[in-house]
């Protein structure tokens, strides 16, 4: 099979989606990311990625219960395939193997 290809902002948010585990709702993604990176994330490139990832097969999601808190309006809740994983794993291993390969003298400042 083909490498796969993992922009930064598809990993941070496969990763942290494979941190909430069961609790993986779009604003709880955006906080979890918001809050451990010190990163700004707008709720549509939030969605846009999203969406992306779970065309491509990296993210399945799933419809949560209605609540009167959220006005009836129901959760879509995501969890990390198999392919999703596979990629996160390639990614992980392709920048260890970089890091590995730097010289000791390369950060001699």
């Amino acid at each position: 099979m083909a490498k796969v290809q993992l922009g930064e902002f598809e990993e941070i948010v496969l990763l942290t989606v494979a941190v909430l585990y069961d609790e993986a709702y779009g604003v709880a993604i955006k906080r979890e990311i918001e809050e451990r990176l010190d990163r700004s994330v707008s709720v549509g490139a939030l969605q846009s990625a999203l969406r992306r990832m779970e065309t491509k097969g990296f993210l399945k999601s799933r419809l949560g219960e209605a609540t009167q808190v959220r006005g009836g309006k129901r959760k879509r809740f995501f969890t990390v395939t198999p392919y999703g994983k596979q990629a996160l794993t390639e990614v992980r291993d392709a920048r260890l193997q970089l890091w590995q390969s730097i010289p000791k003298m390369a950060f001699d400042f």
